[in-house]
């Protein structure tokens, strides 16, 4: 099944299942990448709070790191998720 064996053997969600997958399809070759919760939503056509529900259940099942990153100003900016 090549990458994606664990994700589709796994209980996730399917929704986490497609988060996951879009963060793959948008990371760097260091399997990082920074969208943010508004575009991921929009993209994936599902509300704001199932694609939070879905990075906390990815972050969970130890797929993905999140780390939260701020403007100069001290205004949230968007966060950096690194796949695992």
């Amino acid at each position: 099944m090549g990458y994606f064996e664990k994700i589709y053997q796994s209980d996730l969600s399917h929704r986490a299942r497609a988060v996951y997958m879009y963060l793959k399809d948008h990371a760097d070759s260091d399997g990082k990448c920074w969208p943010g919760i508004r575009t991921i939503a929009a993209e994936l056509r599902l509300s704001r709070s199932t694609v939070k529900r879905a990075l906390n259940d990815l972050c969970g099942a130890g797929l993905i790191s999140r780390e939260f990153r701020w403007r100069e100003n001290g205004s949230h900016s968007s966060n950096l998720y690194r796949l695992l």
